[in-house]
């Protein structure tokens, strides 16, 4: 059973997040800016969004008397990060409208389920194969071949649970590597790009999207998002409509973004998706200052029943920088830098590969 949002929310609701990272530091701020009033819930007692709100749970996500008590004083939920625990997600949901559902955590929280769905829709991915044990990996590896990446079914991200495979290579090794856990071996794509898409949902199915992001990754950790991408206006039509596609196939609230490689086919160009993200994305960051309405105030609106707003770009083009580990520590140079729009997390430790904030340059 799912508690349905019956009618928007009024500006004195209280919005509960679940995750205490930087995406719910800036749910929260965001839904300050619109009148709500929120609480978050972390198991991470360092948790950076606790600076910015006035009510906090610091428990376990399994802690069913503190998730109760939570839930006792808000309105709505959401989370800012698609790791939940699926028991945690139906708890909530069954007790408070939880936006995205329990559904879109179950498609997206498994990458095997995940690309089974996006090619239930007639929408391309790199080749793949599931692989749950060392015997699996190496017909998969006969299936799909080399180069290739393994993946874990779950828990990744930013390049960790994951290895590059070359032609030679050691699948025995490559299998402890991952902790002989659920995976997914994927083909790799000589891709000319990757783009992303973040696109708002609302409870109404009406749907607004931002133009395709061009990112650049370093280190396997997004570096750079650019807006326009340098891909044709078609290219970037079909992109928007792949992930409104996905976002209704969901039955989506809230803001989703979906990962695309652009690759060569002839003599043409197609997409692949690569990752969907059921949240508000670090590709997204740029709208904050450079977009009529930010991701983070268009996720607020969807979950809160409200109307989506304008998603038209500030400016020629926008360039969201990520500031990782010992990078922050510039932030002096940044901050004398004229139209560079700096945004800090209140992490503690600089550690690598480690998202300290990000910084806006927006081209008039």
């Amino acid at each position: 059973m799912t508690v349905p949002l019956h009618k928007p929310l009024a500006p004195d609701a209280t919005i509960g997040i679940l995750g205490g990272g930087q995406l719910g530091r800036m749910l929260a701020l965001a839904a300050h800016e619109l009148g709500f009033r929120v609480h978050v819930y972390s198991d991470k007692k360092d948790s950076c969004a606790f600076d910015v709100v006035k009510n906090s749970t610091c428990a376990p996500f399994d802690n069913w008397a503190r998730l109760a008590d939570f839930l006792n004083h808000v309105d709505a939920v959401t989370y800012e990060f698609e790791n939940i625990p699926a028991e945690t997600a139906a708890f909530v949901a069954a007790r408070k409208p939880l936006f995205p559902g329990v559904g879109v955590l179950a498609t997206t929280q498994d990458r095997v389920t995940e690309k089974q769905f996006v090619n239930s829709l007639k929408i391309a991915t790199a080749p793949f194969a599931p692989v749950k044990t060392s015997m699996e990996l190496s017909a998969a590896f006969a299936r799909i071949g080399m180069p290739a990446i393994l993946k874990t079914a779950r828990l990744g991200y930013d390049g960790k649970g994951q290895v590059k495979l070359e032609k030679g290579d050691d699948l025995a090794s490559a299998w402890r590597s991952i902790g002989e856990t659920p995976a997914v071996l994927e083909g790799f794509v000589k891709f000319e790009r990757e783009i992303s898409v973040v696109i708002a949902r609302g409870i109404d199915g009406k749907t607004v999207a931002y133009e395709p992001i061009e990112n650049v990754h370093r280190d396997h950790i997004l570096h750079t998002s650019t807006v326009p991408a340098k891909i044709p206006p078609a290219l970037a039509k079909e992109a928007i409509a792949i992930a409104t596609k996905i976002a209704k196939a969901l039955n989506y609230v809230g803001v989703l973004a979906v990962e695309m490689f652009v690759a060569k086919k002839g003599a043409k160009r197609e997409l692949l998706v690569n990752e969907i993200a059921p949240r508000v994305h670090n590709s997204g960051h740029w709208t904050i200052d450079g977009a009529s309405a930010s991701q983070f105030e268009q996720h607020i609106r969807a979950i809160a029943g409200w109307p989506l707003n304008s998603v038209k770009r500030v400016g020629k083009s926008v360039t969201m920088t990520n500031l990782i580990g010992d990078e922050v520590l510039g932030w002096d140079k940044l901050a004398k830098e004229a139209g560079a729009s700096v945004h800090l997390y209140g992490k503690g430790a600089a550690k690598a590969g480690r998202k300290m904030g990000h910084v806006t340059r927006v081209k008039l």
